[in-house]
């Protein structure tokens, strides 16, 4: 992912879908689609975020969902809908869910927190893989030989780091309100279930 996001903004209000992209010009890479097919023809591996309208004409935003899943892309998407959430979604595998009118700071809110756990994602995946590696070399070698070892030494040296920005990336996704509200709640289910 670079620096500066690539939103793919599917939307079959073309002065809806344009303004969107106008708050968002400044902070993202910005293309259109104003339908389902475009979208479908838009989408590759560059696009980072997807803001996607589930009812249009021809293909739906959930057909379109559905798809993007199918081909593995690695993009986070919100839906950005004028439908009322119903208990359809729980199936559904977009990220977050917003019901429009929605502003810009919305948007872009919603962007910074999907980035984020994107972040988060794969930070987490390469410090499992390196926390693997280490147990196995743990296992593996004796001490003596771990201690010698430059790559061990390094290894253990990425892990730390690796540490710190897992627990930092954590600590911003739980300083977002929504987020935090959503921890909140499942650690309060989580102990009235017990």
């Amino acid at each position: 992912m670079s620096d500066t996001p690539s939103v793919l903004i599917v939307e079959d209000e073309p002065d809806l879908a344009d303004l969107y992209a106008a708050w968002l010009a400044e902070e993202c890479r910005v293309r259109t689609a104003y339908d389902g097919t475009e979208a479908l023809d838009a989408i590759d591996a560059t696009i980072d975020v997807v803001l996607l309208d589930r009812r249009m004409p021809g293909l739906s935003g959930d057909t379109v969902l559905d798809t993007i899943r199918e081909r593995s892309l690695d993009c986070r998407v919100a839906m950005v809908t004028a439908v009322e959430p119903d208990f359809d979604i729980v199936e559904m595998r977009f990220d977050d869910y917003l019901v429009k009118p929605v502003s810009g700071e919305e948007l872009i809110d919603v962007i910074d927190q999907l980035l984020l756990r994107s972040t988060h994602d794969e930070q987490l995946q390469e410090f499992f893989a390196l926390a693997s590696k280490k147990a196995l070399l743990d296992e593996q070698k004796t001490a003596a030989e771990r201690q010698s070892s430059q790559e061990y030494a390094e290894l253990e040296d990425r892990l730390a780091v690796l540490r710190v920005r897992v627990n930092d990336t954590m600590q911003e996704l739980f300083e977002q309100d929504g987020y935090r509200q959503l921890c909140q709640d499942i650690t309060r289910e989580s102990i009235g279930s017990e």
